[in-house]
């Protein structure tokens, strides 16, 4: 599998983060990093906490990671979590919470196939 194609496993625009990161070693550099950051455990931790504020942060900071790289369905699903907890939490919480870890699921599914082809090539 390479990158492109990781891109497309998780229904990404990898030309469109190519052509701002300018570099295929930058992207898949990030890409990788990705799955060491830890905005998706908070989200989940702050949540269950029930720490409004917390969640938001983390909620924002996996909503602008994955912009940054181009991961459009996790923003997407991450956007409109964050947006809903900007004042704190909402009634619906768990039906938002969805797609953004399946999101996060796939997309961490599809950079681990990445990296285990790369590791086995």
């Amino acid at each position: 599998m390479t990158l492109e194609q990781c891109y497309a496993a998780i229904g990404a625009d990898y030309q469109d983060v190519l052509r701002r990161l300018r570099s295929e070693k930058l992207v898949q550099k990030f890409v990788i990093k990705f799955l060491d950051d830890p905005s998706f455990q908070e989200l989940l931790t702050t949540i269950e906490e029930g720490k409004g504020e917390e969640a938001f942060r983390a909620a924002h900071t996996l909503k602008g990671v994955s912009q940054n790289l181009g991961f459009t369905s996790l923003f997407t699903a991450s956007s409109a979590l964050t947006e809903a907890l900007r004042n704190g939490f909402p009634p619906d919480i768990s039906s938002l919470l969805l797609p953004v870890k399946e999101s996060y699921e796939n997309t961490a599914n599809a950079i681990r196939c990445f990296l285990e082809e790369q590791e086995n090539s």
